[in-house]
């Protein structure tokens, strides 16, 4: 049976757009709401809970958007107990949980150089879990298969939270999560 594209807009309910005789994947962009440190939270730790080993996670978004907020909840769905920070002088912490728990902050390097030194593949490519917090900084060391959260800072402690899902497994994730989650109306 072939695959249909749908497409999602803020403005706009779903339309049909095409329909391909192959799968697609990374179509639907789900954009959540959260007005408080703690949905945010929430909503990473729900993600947490479903992660697997091997899992990753690119963060985007500026300074103060919400990265190490929803890393929290995200080492919280893992179980993680240690409090969690940005580990912007150190670079990589790790933390034990249900999963090894791989943070990871990319801010302070400022090239190629940087990133090969830090060994970022074996983390990436293990068995835990590895969030990355500005990931725009090494997109090459990205694996195909991550889930991607960009995160909009707007007031007080609104955040817009844009995720999506490169693979089957992670839309769905994504999808069994954002359905419970706050919507930007």
């Amino acid at each position: 049976m072939p695959e249909v594209l749908y497409l999602t807009t803020r403005a706009e309910k779903t339309k049909k757009l095409y329909t391909f005789p192959f799968t697609l994947y990374t179509v639907f962009m789900p954009i959540v709401c959260t007005g408080t440190t703690e949905e945010t939270m929430a909503l990473g730790e729900a993600l947490g809970s479903k992660f697997e080993p091997g899992d990753v996670v690119a963060l985007y978004g500026g300074l103060g958007a919400g990265k190490t907020t929803i890393t929290k909840g995200i080492a919280r769905g893992v179980g993680v107990e240690a409090e969690i920070s940005s580990p912007t002088f150190t670079l990589i912490h790790e933390h034990p949980g249900r999963l090894p728990f791989y943070h990871v902050d990319l801010y302070r390097l400022t090239g190629d150089e940087d990133i090969e030194l830090l060994g970022l593949e074996e983390y990436i490519y293990g068995e835990g879990i590895t969030v990355i917090e500005w990931a725009d900084r090494a997109p090459a060391l990205l694996p195909n298969e991550r889930i991607e959260i960009r995160l909009d800072f707007s007031d007080n402690d609104r955040r817009q939270i844009d995720i999506q899902g490169t693979s089957e497994r992670l839309t769905k994730i994504i999808d069994s999560v954002v359905t419970n989650a706050g919507s930007c109306d």
